[in-house]
């Protein structure tokens, strides 16, 4: 089923239809980063990509050493 999201940003409404669990996480997560009520600025709406950005980076990281950690316990294990 899907659901509808919706933010301003410079005073022009976006709409968009989404999975219904995929768009209750998103709406959670722009509540974080928007006045979801009102209009947004392009400030507003850069910084908060850029905020996102830096958490995937981060994530990504993480998940680099930790692939980089199972694959060296496989091979040890394999001696």
């Amino acid at each position: 089923m899907s659901k509808k999201v919706s933010l301003t940003i410079n005073g022009s409404r976006f709409d968009i239809e989404l999975d219904e669990a995929f768009a209750d996480y998103l709406v959670k997560q722009m509540q974080e980063d928007f006045n979801t009520d009102v209009n947004n600025d392009a400030k507003t709406l850069l910084y908060a990509y850029v905020r996102r950005n830096a958490e995937l980076f981060k994530q990504e990281i993480a998940a680099s050493a930790l692939l980089e950690k199972i694959e060296r316990a496989i091979k040890d294990r394999e001696k």
